[in-house]
């Protein structure tokens, strides 16, 4: 996790040290707003954002809990993203790895344990929670594209990405375990009927 901040460390709202598209990164150095590793930990923030969301429409508290546990890991995530020096990550963060991706997996079962065995395809919908929980889920494969796209360019760990890979399923899994708790039935995917003569 990141180190704890002095109490009398403030932060200014603007700079206008990005008014011409360029962005700092953590740890020192400049890129263009539109570089592919600011397009990556941009992505982790979006997610981030949608989970704060989902967290705020669920009522549930073991699920918000878990959604606030992975809040905290995003945003360790898009530090780690945001610092192009692997020895300044090492200084100031404990990256995520395979410890939060095993806790990710114990959840899903957990879910999986609950609640009704899946027959069919479901859309995005039924309780506003499982709704946000759903949207997070889309953006959270957005960001797995982007990261991928970025370790194109510069080496990223493979454990960042089987984190997004597996959070995506926790994503799911937690929308449709939001609907079971509330009683809210699962819209189910009803396929169009082939027209005669189509």
């Amino acid at each position: 996790m990141l180190r704890p901040l002095e109490d009398d460390v403030t932060f200014r709202i603007y700079t206008r040290t990005g008014d011409r598209g360029e962005t700092g990164l953590f740890g020192g150095g400049r890129v263009r707003k539109d570089d592919p590793r600011v397009e990556a930990y941009g992505e982790i923030d979006e997610l981030n954002a949608c989970l704060g969301a989902a967290a705020a429409a669920v009522d549930d508290p073991q699920v918000q809990a878990w959604i606030r546990r992975i809040q905290d890991e995003l945003f360790v995530l898009g530090a780690e993203l945001a610092t192009p020096d692997p020895d300044q990550v090492r200084r100031q963060i404990v990256p995520v790895d395979a410890t939060q991706i095993a806790a990710m997996e114990a959840i899903i079962d957990q879910v999986d344990a609950e609640v009704p065995p899946l027959r069919s395809f479901i859309l995005p919908g039924g309780h506003p929670g499982a709704a946000q929980l759903h949207l997070a889920r889309t953006v959270c494969r957005r960001a797995e594209r982007r990261l991928i796209t970025f370790a194109r360019a510069a080496p990223v760990r493979e454990e960042a990405i089987v984190y997004l890979n597996r959070l995506s399923d926790l994503l799911f899994m937690l929308a449709r375990l939001v609907n079971h708790r509330a009683g809210v039935e699962e819209p189910k995917w009803t396929p169009p009927l082939r027209q005669e003569g189509a």
